[in-house]
């Protein structure tokens, strides 16, 4: 049965047949479907699609990120946050609000590339031994982490077709494979740039969780010898600061005969 149902189009008909209500599993079989190709998406070509896929292109989010960390940089010649050392804190800020704040200008200082030392005796000076650590250590793992996203985000995918010297994919290997082990090495060497350390994770295929666990846990021995430095920096004869600065000088000390050594051995070769 065919229904007389017309689509009328610039003059044109055209009859649909329409199947009965009663129709066998044979009938059925026999009607043939027609598979509908599906158009192909067009890219948009114009003006504003060519300056949105070059301002998001790699080396522009490289570009991006450097103009952020120079900006970053020239605040901080600029505003002098070493000044929380002889300045004091706000005294309106007082107890855990002051040290959320702190953790928070932390973070963001650490990013700019101020010293962690620095701002590690600032922690101590101002809220003491056992609220300044926990301050410090949750400014350090603020400011790794939006490095860390930085470099993820604006950098990676600039940076990582650069890595073709066998010294550059050994590291990324390692750290890519053995993200939690080697981030704790990285944190607990002295010597190694906090905020090198950061992009170079970022740039490799180390995961979130490994990398600010292992910031975490491997800045705490030095971060904790600082704060308590700056804490008890008014008696430099007292048992507290001695240790402190003994944990600060040994590592320190292990750190430039191991490197010194491989400097050597590699030099030899």
């Amino acid at each position: 049965m065919l229904a007389d149902a017309t689509a009328r189009s610039g003059g044109t008909a055209t009859a649909i047949p329409q199947a009965p209500a009663q129709m066998t599993a044979t009938e059925r079989a026999a009607v043939v479907t027609v598979p509908v190709t599906p158009q192909p998406s067009v890219a948009p070509t114009g003006l504003a699609a060519r300056c949105t896929r070059a301002l998001l292109s790699p080396w522009s989010r490289l570009s991006l990120l450097l103009v952020l960390l120079a900006g970053a940089a020239s605040s901080v010649l600029l505003f002098h946050p070493q000044r929380l050392l002889s300045n004091g804190w706000p005294p309106q800020l007082t107890g855990a609000t002051a040290a959320l704040v702190f953790a928070a200008a932390y973070g963001l200082c650490s990013v700019a590339f101020v010293p962690r030392p620095l701002l590690n005796l600032a922690a101590g000076a101002l809220f003491g031994s056992q609220l300044g650590t926990g301050a410090a250590l949750a400014g350090t793992v603020l400011g790794a982490g939006i490095s860390f996203g930085l470099g993820r985000v604006l950098g990676q995918d600039a940076l990582r077709p650069l890595l073709r010297g066998r010294w550059l994919r050994a590291a990324d290997g390692q750290l890519s494979r053995h993200g939690f082990r080697s981030m704790m090495a990285a944190r607990l060497f002295p010597g190694l740039p906090f905020w090198g350390v950061n992009y170079c994770a970022a740039v490799s295929r180390m995961r979130w969780t490994p990398f600010l666990l292992a910031t975490a846990l491997g800045s705490l021995p030095n971060t904790a010898a600082y704060v308590v430095a700056g804490a008890r920096a008014s008696s430099p004869t007292s048992p507290a600061f001695l240790i402190a600065m003994a944990c600060i000088a040994l590592p320190a000390l292990g750190g430039a005969v191991v490197a010194w050594r491989k400097r050597h051995h590699l030099r030899a070769r």
